[in-house]
């Protein structure tokens, strides 16, 4: 088995999307992601170490209400600033949780993501 995959851990994460460009630009600008193209109904994301650990995959509507990923950030405020001059939707204010901080957007397409710190990645309101 290789190292990049955990038994039972979640391996990859496809989300839907109803316009690829777009997607693209969003993740791109907003997360710094890459991608793998693999026509235009389909882009794996790409892992820093190589590989890939999700894909976009076109469809014709995107339908919330599913799981929610979430990422982790060692900036939540410049995660915050990205999301937002990339044209996301904050859905859910930065909040402080048990451990830490994180706020939930909505990308181009409607997918509701969330991006979470450490208790020290975010300043308390004040």
């Amino acid at each position: 088995m290789s190292d990049t995959h955990t038994h039972h851990g979640v391996d990859y994460i496809e989300l839907y999307v109803t316009d690829m460009d777009a997607a693209k630009r969003f993740y791109g600008a907003a997360l710094g992601w890459t991608f793998n193209d693999y026509g235009p109904d389909y882009a794996g994301i790409r892992r820093a170490s190589g590989g890939e650990h999700g894909g976009l995959c076109l469809a014709e509507e995107v339908k919330r209400g599913g799981p929610l990923v979430i990422l982790y950030s060692n900036d939540l405020d410049d995660s915050l600033a990205k999301v937002k001059a990339a044209g996301g939707r904050i859905e859910k204010a930065p909040f402080a949780f048990p451990g830490g901080r994180r706020f939930h957007f909505l990308d181009p397409s409607g997918n509701e993501l969330a991006v979470w710190a450490e208790a020290g990645g975010l300043a308390m309101p004040g």
